[in-house]
């Protein structure tokens, strides 16, 4: 896997697609990197299971809407990320950002998602808030182990499967959906492409 130097210099030369959108319409996450033994962990949440949360339940990365407090987006994620899981990335190196995504959308929402990635020296342990069950560092080398890759069982509209990463319990931490697409676009980028089909592995059924 690309070493933060690398991490760097792929980001550094990466042109983000940014989206228009209205404050009220926006959402932002934070990709956060550790160093950890030479190679680089990933900041992933297990949002709570709340009425309301179109992301109810799901894996994640720290972030929500902004809100007029926010002077940037990249503002918004740090907060969010402050609030939920109790890091401050006031002293993180950012990185850059990735292309902006849409997200959940009915007839009265309609949200673009941008995803901001940073680098944090020693962090500080993890303090997760109401909004979220469960957040933990992930090695960024082992999302490349294709025995993770696994057809995730969903109920979002017609669909019923979708492509997923499994990061720890069967069924439960599996990452797919927009933070899936999030990490696909990441991995590109540091030129570690996700494979465009591939079958479960015969163990997840």
């Amino acid at each position: 896997m690309s070493s933060l130097a690398k991490v760097r210099e792929a980001l550094l030369r990466h042109r983000p697609t940014v989206l228009d959108a209205a404050p009220q319409h926006r959402a932002e996450v934070a990709i956060v990197l550790r160093d950890n033994a030479g190679s680089l962990d990933l900041l992933l949440i297990e949002r709570a299971v709340r009425d309301g949360d179109p992301w109810s339940g799901h894996m994640a990365f720290p972030g929500g809407r902004v809100c007029g407090a926010d002077s940037t987006p990249r503002a918004a994620a740090e907060r969010e990320t402050l609030e939920e899981v109790g890091l401050s990335l006031a002293g993180a190196e950012s990185l850059g950002r990735l292309d902006d995504l849409q997200g959940y959308q009915d007839a009265t929402r309609q949200l673009v998602i941008s995803a901001f990635i940073f680098h944090i020296v020693d962090p500080n342990p993890l303090t997760p808030n109401y909004e979220v069950k469960e957040a933990f560092w992930f090695p960024l080398d082992a999302l490349l182990d294709a025995q993770r890759y696994v057809d995730h069982r969903i109920e979002h509209g017609s669909r019923t499967h979708a492509p997923g990463i499994l990061v720890g319990e069967q069924g439960r931490h599996v990452v797919w959906g927009l933070t899936y697409r999030f990490l696909e676009n990441f991995l590109k980028i540091l030129g570690h492409p996700l494979p465009q089909r591939w079958r479960a592995p015969s163990s997840s059924t």
